[in-house]
């Protein structure tokens, strides 16, 4: 039996998703279209947007269907930059906080390089946190200036949970608009748009047990967003494209499940999490938790602990081969044989930030899944360490 420990990556599809998604995947029909079956393709469309506003806090007018979340981050980066520059050409500063996803990075960089733009990387504190005085000194720094702030709820790799509220606070003095990547949150802990005070949200439907491919940016009335796609004008004409309404229905019910039973299942994840954090820094020398120390201000499904001597990629084969699957950090990146941005950004040191694993818990996650990983982790640690040393002796070591 394989001990599934990477939920954070994609979490298997809800049962009550999955047949909403093979129901509607039956019918046949383009939204855009006026004949019959168009308008039914449409009405689930609109049902499903006014179902997924309604779990998060928005309002219908609120909800843009993307194919997932980083288009989603991408439109409201480059979006928000754009109109903001449009109505203000001096509003050439994107202020990002150092541990985004590259979703949200890469776009930010991507106007640095070909749009003129001055990128601000904000800095955090060893836990992931982003430091609130350096947010208040850039934007006091370059007042009239910042097009957006861009700062996730939860850290996808060391599962920080953010003060959005108080960015949202500092930001909104400034007159300057707040994008949040929810993508790890929803269905983790609360997530309310209404309450946050985010002026775009992005959100995703395989992070929460519905299907790949689809996505939403939750954008606040009354904002300017330039539309990254441009064709038939769907959604407003902020993101062409035809809909697709077998995923956004799927979407919306698996976020109302997900959502439902966050809080039983914050309890639940949170106690594997304990055990899974616990176990290991007892029967791993040398095991650091990185993150939050204190469990409330992390993420209820996420540990996130580096293995001084080893690298990362070892541990996840050998783990592998033992029948757990797992993750160095962010999938997007897997295979990159780079220490993780997020953990440099902390401070980590880089040869300790190439020995990361990240064990994400979701919906299907059990104790069994908990004790397959205590058990195979020991000795693949002490398997990579005494490869790590093996191969950093100097040339003809141990031979005459």
């Amino acid at each position: 039996m394989t001990a599934y420990l990477d939920h954070a990556a994609t979490t298997p599809v809800l049962p009550a998703a999955a047949r909403a998604l093979a129901e509607q995947l039956a019918a046949t029909g383009n939204p855009s279209s006026l004949h019959a079956a168009g308008r039914a393709a449409r009405r689930v469309v609109e049902e499903s947007r006014e179902r997924l506003a309604a779990v998060l806090g928005a309002r219908p007018s609120e909800v843009v269907w993307t194919s997932g979340g980083t288009e989603a981050d991408n439109l409201a980066v480059k979006g928000l930059a754009w109109a903001r520059r449009a109505a203000d050409p001096a509003r050439d500063v994107v202020l990002v906080s150092a541990v985004e996803h590259h979703a949200v990075l890469d776009p930010a960089a991507w106007l640095g390089a070909h749009d003129g733009a001055t990128v601000v990387h904000l800095p955090v504190d060893a836990e992931g946190t982003v430091r609130l005085d350096a947010l208040a000194e850039a934007l006091a720094r370059y007042a009239g200036r910042v097009a957006l702030v861009s700062v996730m709820l939860a850290n996808n790799e060391v599962g920080t949970l953010q003060p959005v509220p108080e960015v949202v606070a500092l930001a909104h003095e400034h007159d300057v608009p707040v994008h949040c990547d929810a993508v790890q949150a929803v269905g983790q802990v609360p997530v309310r748009f209404d309450e946050l005070g985010v002026d775009a949200l992005t959100v995703t439907g395989h992070k929460v047990g519905g299907p790949g491919g689809v996505g939403a940016l939750l954008v606040r009335r009354g904002l300017a967003l330039e539309p990254v796609l441009h064709g038939g004008g769907q959604e407003r004409g902020v993101r062409s494209g035809t809909l697709d309404a077998p995923l956004v229905r799927a979407f919306a019910v698996a976020a109302d499940e997900a959502v439902a039973a966050q809080p039983a299942e914050a309890a639940r994840r949170a106690s594997l999490r304990d055990r899974i954090v616990a176990g290991v820094l007892d029967r791993v020398p040398g095991a650091v938790l990185r993150g939050p120390a204190d469990p409330a201000r992390r993420l209820p499904g996420n540990a996130h602990l580096t293995f001084a001597g080893c690298e990362g990629d070892s541990l996840l084969y050998l783990l592998d081969a033992a029948g757990v699957e797992a993750s160095t950090g962010s999938a997007c990146q897997a295979g990159v044989p780079q220490p993780s941005h997020v953990l440099l950004a902390m401070g980590v040191d880089a040869d300790d930030a190439r020995g990361a694993l990240r064990f994400s818990l979701g919906h299907t996650s059990t104790d069994d899944d908990v004790d397959a990983l205590l058990a195979a982790l020991p000795p693949a640690v002490e398997r990579a360490r005494a490869a790590g040393l093996a191969s950093a002796a100097p040339a003809g070591a141990g031979s005459r």
